[in-house]
């Protein structure tokens, strides 16, 4: 039976707007429910369950007795549910109320989404087997790939393994096994979870391609396709395959899995349960909320992201209260709290083995030093330690790349698990080989910049007229927010041939000035080669926001989720007709541009820039000996010409 979310309550705008922070007792028709409202946490702002406690089926009311706002008591049996966790609180560390899916709708309205049915791996659940060594094996490549070797298949898991994500903002920590793309091209399926470029990789999958596109690759249903801008990317895959949720991919007699969606994003984020001889592998991925938070208990190994840190907020905010020293305390609470609730989900699966990983990324690129030294990020130890702390006889692994784990010495323990966990990495775990690259020192960061960077010469932005077209395209209107768009240089200040213009979006007009009424205000600085490719090619915004490529100030200080959810996810799948712009423009300026000053002046390409961006892609140390060699080149070059 495939699983289907089904609304169970759609709240109008009106009554979404008025929902007070804490908890909100709704009776309906279509029955009754509690709705938590966060007051601080503008990404998840809301939470909400049937009012049935989980004990007998009372009814929940306020608890007079409770000063957070948060708890609920039951009218039976005096049982009481914490809503901002969905937890109970009496009896104390006991259980989880089920969750309905919040999704805020475009125009205000709030909807309430059941998934159903609720735990699909239920259907035709079968008993483990016995397997041998070598029968099931994991192997970490990098960030979020692993390849799982399942009897005589190989599957992958989001082969990102070569150049950057979102733009140029991250970078690869790891250096993928040297025989990856081998290995990735003789696989027999792959899995790839959503559309963000550190799982669905271009680069990657080009090189994937020249060596075997017909491998079947599996996505969800997503509304948002995973595989959306697969013609922008120029990339030939010919078994794209996909898959209805809550559904059994039969792969032979041993192999199978369904792929499930997220709670909060089920637009766009997917997990997978895979499912070999009845041994159960969770990937959870991205997911904040993976089947609305009802996962299969004991799985045999669990895998999740653990980092945090994927997020333009609050790194690329500037002024008011974005301090050096407000980020840093925000950073450090919000890490904290990823940690603990990362620890309850995995104690709430109880894996034999947990894996963290989809973590492992960098903001290499110099000229993201800021946002590299701020960003600071949760490290695979420092979970897998919170985890043995409460649950010690869950086996953890932080893997490097190339290292493998055999699942059949793990199920091989008889004796204490406190005490194999001690053994693990001998018994169960085959590191990469002594002297193995583990850490990517370079990067290839100009090959891919340069390609990035070639938007920026494009003719569209000889005629301002691209700015109408490209809104209007982009189609968000009717919400009172004014967009202040300016185009910069590397280090977000003002770049000759750059644009800096104003988008009303109460009328999706493009004034010169502020207008006079009262409106909220958006400022975005924007790098110009990464915010001309994203015009040109469509693309989401996650580019320009999750790579940090951009710098943002607004107000009043307030998350615009219609207008970013728009931007990152609603906007159309094709790109707008720019060869019919051009060929109108070019009647219209008798073939010339519009503008006199429409693209910074080319780069300097002499001999001595040349030999710069050499020394600097290959981190030459430039010795006292070497700067005066340099400084006799620079004299020849310059006599020269």
């Amino acid at each position: 039976m495939e699983q289907k979310s089904v609304e169970v309550l759609r709240l109008t705008p009106r009554e979404t707007a008025a929902l007070k922070p804490g908890v909100n007792l709704i009776c309906k028709e279509a029955g009754n429910f509690v709705i938590y409202k966060d007051p601080i946490n503008p990404e998840e702002p809301y939470k909400a369950c049937r009012n049935i406690c989980k004990h007998q089926g009372g009814k929940f009311v306020q608890d007079v007795e409770d000063s957070t706002g948060s708890v609920l008591r039951c009218t039976k049996h005096g049982w009481r549910l914490d809503c901002s966790t969905m937890k109970y609180v009496n009896p104390p560390d006991s259980f989880s109320q089920e969750r309905l899916v919040p999704e805020l709708e475009e125009d205000g309205s709030l909807t309430l989404v059941e998934l159903i049915p609720p735990e699909p791996w239920k259907v035709d659940a079968r008993a483990p087997q016995d397997i041998q060594p070598g029968e099931v094996q994991l192997t970490f490549f990098a960030h979020a790939c692993m390849e799982l070797r399942l009897g005589d298949k190989i599957m992958f898991f989001d082969p990102w393994l070569t150049g950057p994500a979102f733009a140029r903002g991250w970078w690869l920590i790891h250096e993928p096994p040297a025989d990856w793309l081998d290995r990735l091209s003789r696989a027999d399926l792959i899995y790839i979870s959503h559309v963000h470029s550190d799982h669905l990789s271009y680069p990657t999958l080009a090189l994937l391609a020249e060596k075997n596109p017909d491998i079947p690759i599996y996505v969800g249903d997503t509304a948002m396709p995973v595989f959306c801008k697969l013609e922008q990317s120029g990339v030939r895959l010919n078994r794209i395959n996909v898959c209805s949720f809550g559904v059994w991919q039969e792969i032979n007699a041993d192999l199978r899995f369904m792929i499930l969606m997220d709670g909060v994003h089920p637009d766009m984020d997917t997990c997978i349960l895979v499912d070999y001889k009845g041994h159960l592998i969770l990937n959870t991925v991205d997911c904040t909320q993976p089947n609305g938070m009802r996962l299969p208990r004991n799985v045999d190994i669990m895998m999740s992201d653990f980092a945090g840190g994927a997020s333009g907020f609050p790194m690329a905010f500037f002024g008011g209260r974005y301090t050096k020293e407000w980020k840093a305390k925000f950073i450090a609470t919000e890490r904290k709290k990823l940690l603990y609730y990362k620890t309850q989900v995995v104690r709430d699966v109880n894996p034999k083995v947990y894996c963290p990983f989809a973590g492992y990324f960098v903001e290499a690129h110099p000229a993201d030093k800021y946002i590299r030294d701020t960003n600071t990020k949760n490290s695979a130890e420092q979970l897998n330690a919170l985890i043995n702390k409460y649950s010690d006889h869950i086996i953890t692994w932080a893997p490097l790349p190339g290292a493998t784990l055999d699942l059949a010495r793990v199920l091989d323990d008889t004796g204490d698990r406190r005490i194999f966990r001690i053994f693990f990495s001998r018994l169960a775990i085959v590191d990469p080989l002594p002297g193995t690259k583990i850490y990517k020192d370079s990067w290839d960061f100009n090959s891919y910049i340069d390609k990035i960077n070639d938007c920026i010469k494009s003719e569209i932005f000889a005629y301002p007229d691209w700015i109408q077209v490209y809104y209007m395209w982009a189609g968000f209107k009717d919400y009172n927010l004014v967009l202040r768009m300016i185009e910069t240089d590397d280090d977000f200040q003002p770049i000759q041939g750059g644009y800096d213009f104003l988008v009303d979006f109460s009328d999706l007009s493009f004034p010169q000035q502020r207008p006079a009424r009262e409106h909220a205000y958006l400022e975005i600085k924007n790098r110009i080669g990464v915010h001309r490719q994203t015009v040109l090619k469509g693309l989401f915004w996650d580019d320009l926001y999750i790579g940090f490529q951009n710098r943002i100030s607004r107000n009043p200080d307030t998350f615009h989720y219609k207008f970013w959810n728009h931007m990152q996810i609603l906007l159309p799948q094709r790109p707008p007709d720019w060869a019919s712009f051009l060929r109108k423009q070019r009647e219209m300026h008798d073939g010339k541009p519009a503008r006199a000053v429409w693209k910074p002046p080319e780069k300097n390409n002499s001999i001595v820039s040349r030999l710069l961006r050499t020394l600097a892609r290959t981190k030459v140390l430039l010795i006292p000996g070497l700067v005066a060699s340099l400084a006799t080149i620079v004299f020849f070059a310059l006599s020269i010409k």
